[in-house]
């Protein structure tokens, strides 16, 4: 059933925009919200979880706030034969806080925080024998993730 795709309807979208606005709201103002009593919000939420909906509660963490005032985005090649090994560096590097594999020239679009340039060259130092790289230093988010649009009226 989870992999079945069920529509959402204006509550279950409702209840999704709530929480992305703020994932700690209390099951009784998301009751309020949405106009249900906190029983059937909870069993709402609950279903959205069981379907696969709702995969985590998180939080919006300011990189910057906890010492990391820059970022970049590094699309990555890897050289011929060299992919899996370069996906397993990616994954083990901390300060990657979001990769994507992409088609097209890049195999890779990683997103870095970074406290300092020299930090990102060391970073880029541990793929460069095995991929070539691409760097782009973020200046602002004009579009920060958000949620896709949930209403099929377009």
């Amino acid at each position: 059933m989870a992999n079945e795709l069920q529509p959402l309807d204006e509550i279950d979208q409702a209840i999704l925009e709530a929480l992305a606005g703020n994932a700690r709201i209390s099951l009784k103002e998301l009751a309020q919200l949405v106009g249900l009593s906190s029983p059937s919000a909870a069993e709402r939420l609950r279903r959205l979880e069981e379907r696969g909906v709702v995969k985590a509660f998180t939080i919006d963490l300011d990189p910057a706030a906890v010492g990391y005032p820059l970022q970049a985005i590094v699309r990555v090649r890897p050289l011929p034969g060299q992919l899996h090994i370069v996906e397993r560096i990616i994954r083990d590097i901390p300060e990657i806080v979001e990769c994507d594999k992409v088609t097209g020239e890049d195999c890779f679009i990683a997103r870095l925080v970074i406290r300092s340039m020299a930090e990102l060259d060391g970073i880029l130092d541990k793929v460069a024998e095995r991929a070539e790289t691409n760097t782009s230093m973020i200046k602002s988010s004009p579009v920060k993730r958000r949620l896709p649009p949930l209403s099929r009226k377009r």
